[in-house]
């Protein structure tokens, strides 16, 4: 979504909503749960549930700044300083508090001291760092990527490496020897003795892999139908991290259909997903995926109406959603992505999101969906199912379509789902927007790009007439 509508995103990892000051250290607590991640904003006038614009008294506007501004300031460590301004909506005045990634994590609250006192950010909850994540945001503030921390449990000699390097030397044309794994980053030395970092365990095909990393793995499932009740299929790719995804594809081509097309000329076999772009998205999700997230493994899930790809860690601090597929590209692991690379796994630095886009164009009926839930990071082919549906009679007849009254001018889709108040992503694009596409009750503004970002949708003239004879 453009960013002037962010008063319409659901509370999320990046923004929170209050309709008043609230009691305590809840608004001390956010900044430091932003300061410690990705940033954020703190709305004031707006009230979450329903969503609606309450605005702040324009006689209360300065003091509410000054609290907050003071709050922020005498409550918070290391200091947090947050940018404050009025966002002006619907004739009302909202005080923005934004707060930026920090670079001195971890902050926390003063009383509490930094190990009970530092919060994250999860979903739209603040939560108390743990231990382990204490010591994630120790190792950010200082920039040091968790693939590159080195290991002193074991000595580098005892790490099973050859089919890594037979894969590296076959595909790279360049052969390896200590030094040059030493030069890669994948080993340190520390007193004439080599040690492994996180990555070269990563790479292994040790048991030290299963042992340090038990959850360095993809689990892939075919389920019965559209929810996780009934498996039909499954596998778990738990080999080296650079040798899971062929397995993984494997067993996506045995769980999706080969059908035809026909072409201006000749028929053309294709699958029922676009393969290039799932691969892709597998790709990003091995070499992107947070592995200081011990609990959690990548799935793949295939279902009747979509695959779904999730993989641990949300998106870097630094890469906020708006600037996905537009050739940035923010690395999270340093040491495995230029390995990456020269197992041409990775073409070039900021295409993966890009790539995805142009392949699953190519598929009409599939729909890219893109997003962060919760600690993680998903990816969605969805089917657009709903339009192969026969209605025995049209919509005008059967369905309630009073919902269209909110279609003021040209509207986002998650402009419209916000002012109708509806949760589910993809419950409003199959029972909503789709079929009333189809019906030729609203439209495109930019009908030749359907997954553009920059879409929107405005009734038709069709859209009027039933609205009129509804009433």
């Amino acid at each position: 979504m453009e960013q002037e509508y962010f008063w319409l995103e659901p509370e999320s990892r990046r923004i929170e909503f209050k309709e008043t000051w609230p009691g305590g250290n809840q608004i001390a607590n956010t900044a430091i749960a932003f300061a410690n991640g990705a940033g954020g904003r703190i709305v004031f006038g707006v009230k979450d549930e329903p969503r609606q614009i309450i605005g702040v008294p324009e006689e209360e506007i300065f003091k509410l700044e000054e609290k907050a501004s003071n709050h922020i300031f005498d409550q918070c460590a290391p200091t947090i300083i947050p940018e404050i301004y009025l966002q002006n909506v619907e004739g009302k005045n909202l005080l923005v508090v934004e707060i930026f990634p920090g670079y001195q994590k971890p902050y926390f609250l003063k009383s509490k001291g930094k190990h009970k006192g530092s919060y994250i950010r999860v979903g739209s909850v603040n939560r108390v760092a743990s231990e382990e994540t204490l010591i994630s945001l120790e190792r950010e503030g200082r920039k040091v990527s968790f693939d590159k921390v080195v290991v002193y449990d074991i000595t580098a000699d005892s790490l099973n490496l050859e089919r890594f390097i037979a894969d590296y030397t076959r595909i790279s044309g360049r052969t390896l020897d200590k030094k040059k794994i030493l030069n890669l980053g994948l080993f340190a030395r520390e007193r004439d003795t080599l040690y492994p970092t996180h990555a070269a365990i990563l790479l292994s095909d040790s048991p030290e892999r299963k042992r340090f990393f038990p959850y360095a793995k993809i689990e892939c499932a075919r389920f019965k139908g559209t929810e996780t009740k009934v498996f039909l299929d499954q596998v778990t790719a738990d080999g080296p991290i650079h040798d899971s995804i062929e397995p993984c594809m494997a067993f996506i081509k045995r769980n999706i259909a080969l059908g035809s097309k026909i072409g201006e000329v000749y028929r053309e076999d294709r699958w029922e997903y676009p393969l290039e772009a799932v691969r892709e998205a597998l790709i990003n999700a091995v070499i992107h995926r947070d592995y200081s997230i011990l609990g959690s493994d990548i799935k793949v899930a295939i279902f009747d109406d979509m695959m779904e790809i999730t993989s641990p860690g949300p998106l870097p601090d630094n890469l906020p959603p708006a600037a996905l597929g537009s050739g940035r590209s923010e690395i999270r692991n340093r040491i495995l992505a230029p390995v990456f690379k020269d197992l041409k796994l990775i073409e070039a630095w900021g295409t993966g999101i890009q790539k995805m886009r142009l392949e699953t164009e190519k598929y009409p009926e599939i729909e890219l969906s893109i997003k962060e839930i919760d600690n993680a990071f998903q990816i969605q082919f969805l089917k657009e199912v709903t339009l192969a549906v026969t209605m025995e009679d049209t919509m005008e007849d059967t369905m309630d379509v009073g919902w269209l009254k909110e279609l003021k001018g040209d509207m986002t889709r998650a402009e419209l789902q916000s002012s109708l108040k509806f949760k589910n992503d993809d419950h409003f694009r199959k029972a909503y927007i789709l079929p009333a596409l189809q019906e030729g009750l609203i439209e495109m503004t930019i009908p030749d790009k359907p997954r553009s970002r920059k879409q929107r949708y405005r009734i038709t003239e069709k859209g009027k007439r039933i609205i009129s004879k509804k009433n």
